[in-house]
């Protein structure tokens, strides 16, 4: 869930990618789409309806990473833990389209954008609660504000891409080379 939570915020959040302006998408329905898409390859198309509300949902995960990135965790455990209880989330083990047995965060009858809210919530909630509650960040490459999930080794991850990655380490060689 937390891939999907990523994912959404750098799909529906306007902001800088790379280096360039990222605006809020003309078609959020197709942007969610590729969003749930990168994690989840089967996901069906979102509507244009659902896309705004996943887009709604999507600045407020992006207000948890930001609150980590800023060194305020209890300002993060706090949004996620207003996210799952407005979504009511709850683990269920649920069998359907010929799938296995599977958890689930939210309950039958809910809306497309508020069971994403309860699975990225909970998954978000869950890194918090551990000894990786640091792991969660906004890229620091200049010009980006891409979020991501650290899971090297090592947890020293500061980019959103290897792209962003690349773009500093030029940018710092070729003010190198010019001294």
């Amino acid at each position: 869930m937390i891939r999907v939570a990523v994912s959404l915020v750098n799909e529906l959040t306007p902001g800088e990618r790379r280096g360039r302006p990222f605006p809020v998408p003309a078609d959020a329905g197709a942007a969610a789409t590729a969003g749930l898409r990168a994690v989840y390859s089967s996901q069906r198309e979102v509507t244009e309806a659902e896309g705004a509300e996943l887009a709604q949902v999507a600045a407020r995960l992006r207000a948890v990473f930001e609150a980590v990135a800023d060194g305020g965790i209890d300002s993060a455990a706090t949004q996620v833990n207003a996210l799952l209880e407005e979504t009511h989330a709850r683990p269920m083990l649920e069998r359907h389209d010929g799938e296995p047995w599977h958890l689930h965060f939210h309950g039958r009858g809910g809306t497309m954008a508020g069971d994403w809210a309860a699975s990225c919530a909970t998954g978000l909630a869950i890194v918090l609660g551990s000894e990786f509650s640091d792991r969660l960040g906004v890229c620091t490459a200049p010009h980006c504000d891409r979020v991501y999930v650290d899971v090297s080794r090592n947890g020293t991850r500061r980019f959103c891409s290897t792209a962003c990655q690349g773009r500093v380490k030029t940018a710092a060689f070729r003010a190198r080379s010019k001294s």
